[in-house]
């Protein structure tokens, strides 16, 4: 694509801002039928125009190709003629792949998706044989969100499906109104992207048309979910109350309840899981409670998982600089923990971080060789990774960064890992970013065999983000992947 003269940047909008109009509708019809529609592992439903268009400039400018909305918006339209069963389709992988193969051969955009559709056209199977339930167990910052991204890929209707979450009332009797508000406006995220409704009668909220009780109840022992037409429910643990398998097989115990996540780092022996890096086990998991680790563990587990594979790590430090959390006081006061009894929004506070041990069980052969800290901040959202490494192989900071370029892109990991190279970037920049990090490629050193990388991750979001996927994997929800190099797209 040739870069217009500065006559015709303004008519050259206009036509890709009309063709990323033409998406939206295409693009929600296949959504509602199943078929999910990508650009190099960002998700095109309930984009903007605006937000359809910045994501074809982002694939330009990391990925490096010239690809717009000219390129992919022929083969979504030769897609949407096709009668496709449930798959994930990356557009932008596809129109890539066909300017490649015109060069190489005569073939229209419609001969070519049906050549890469082949294995899922007239293929209507079901992701998942029944609707999965889905029970939030709390409601705070990741119980919110979850609701939310729960409620956006509510889809057809035929995955996961929110059905109910378990609170404390609070005390007067507006309880059902403010937890509606809450789950409408947020400080951090912005508003909720739908309507919401508050049926005080049935004790329901319905959000986007979603139905969910909201039920209350001081243990999980004494619910009885099937009461509320929900069974085989998996419970997701927001609390934080209980992390051992003693505590969390409490949720077994109540009827309609099958399976549960914790949203923390498990105690003991309960199993954690990262998305993207250990979660193909949970196929053969022979358990009802696992964890799913925390923000942290899920942020810089993926890139150290790229890391030692290619370059191998002989030791390292990690230090997470950290946004405060709801753990803290916002003023001085007593606490049970050193340093956290003093006010959030008024100092860098050193802590203390599990992530490295937990590091440890995900990745054993990285046992003994992590070291870790963190220090929080007067931040409410969004964290810094800082790995300090020493590798096997000596590597330079252009390889270095072309390597995660490339895994942001390409690698089963893709959406695990994110990569910029912005020279401006800070902290608000990476609110509502849905990979589990964010590799900042401006900020990396290399010098033969010592790195030192700097990860950006959203550790409220981002995080959900991650939950929802494990959850999608637990349920047995998978799709076939359009391409086939496209390797774990999952949200």
């Amino acid at each position: 694509m040739a870069l217009p003269s500065l006559d015709d940047y303004f008519p050259d909008w206009k036509e890709r801002e009309a063709l990323a109009e033409a998406m939206i509708p295409i693009i929600g019809q296949l959504y509602r039928k199943n078929v999910v529609c990508y650009c190099y592992g960002r998700a095109l439903h309930n984009c903007s125009v605006t937000q359809i268009m910045k994501i074809h400039r982002y694939v330009r400018q990391v990925a490096k190709n010239e690809l717009s909305e000219f390129e992919s918006f022929p083969v979504l339209e030769a897609v949407s003629k096709l009668d496709l069963g449930p798959c994930h389709l990356d557009i932008g992988k596809l129109a890539t792949g066909l300017m490649d193969a015109a060069e190489a051969e005569s073939i229209s955009a419609t001969d070519y998706v049906k050549r890469e559709c082949a294995e899922v056209i007239g293929r209507h199977v079901p992701p998942v044989d029944q609707p999965q339930d889905v029970v939030l167990y709390g409601f705070g910052r990741i119980g919110r969100l979850l609701a939310r991204l729960l409620i956006e890929k509510t889809g057809g209707g035929t995955q996961l499906r929110v059905r109910a979450i378990v609170v404390r009332k609070g005390a007067g009797d507006d309880d059902l109104a403010k937890r509606a508000s809450l789950l409408r406006r947020d400080s951090v995220h912005g508003s909720f992207q739908g309507t919401i409704r508050v049926d005080e009668e049935n004790s329901c909220i319905i959000a986007n048309g979603v139905v969910i009780k909201v039920i209350y109840a001081g243990s999980p022992a004494e619910i009885d979910y099937t009461e509320y037409g929900i069974d085989n429910a998996i419970i997701i643990d927001n609390t934080g109350a209980w992390r051992d398998r003693d505590g969390l097989s409490e949720h077994l115990k109540a009827k309609g309840a099958a399976k549960v996540i914790l949203t923390a780092p498990g105690k003991g022996d309960v199993p954690n899981f990262v998305s993207g890096v250990n979660s193909a086990g949970l196929a053969d998991v022979d358990d009802q409670v696992i964890a799913a680790a925390s923000c942290t563990t899920n942020a810089i587990v993926p890139v150290l998982k790229v890391i030692n594979d290619e370059f191998g790590i002989k030791h390292g430090h990690m230090e997470t600089v950290h946004s405060y959390t709801n753990d803290q006081n916002l003023i001085d006061n007593y606490h049970k923990k050193n340093r956290r009894g003093r006010g959030a929004p008024l100092n860098m506070v050193i802590t203390e971080t599990g992530a490295t041990s937990a590091v440890a069980k995900l990745m054993p052969e990285l046992s003994g060789k992590l070291t870790g800290n963190a220090i929080r901040v007067p931040t409410p959202n969004v964290s810094l990774a800082i790995l300090n490494l020493t590798l096997d192989k000596a590597v330079d900071r252009e390889g270095l960064n072309e390597f995660l370029r490339n895994a942001s892109l390409h690698s089963r990991l893709q959406r695990q890992i994110d990569f910029n190279s912005s020279p401006d970037v800070v902290s608000s920049d990476v609110v509502g970013n849905r990979h589990a990090c964010l590799v900042d490629g401006q900020a990396t050193i290399a010098s033969d065999n010592s790195v030192v990388l700097y990860v950006w991750y959203d550790n409220e979001f981002g995080y959900a983000c991650q939950v929802v996927r494990l959850t999608q994997k637990w349920a047995g929800i998978k799709y076939p992947l359009i391409p086939k190099d496209v390797e774990g797209i999952g949200f």
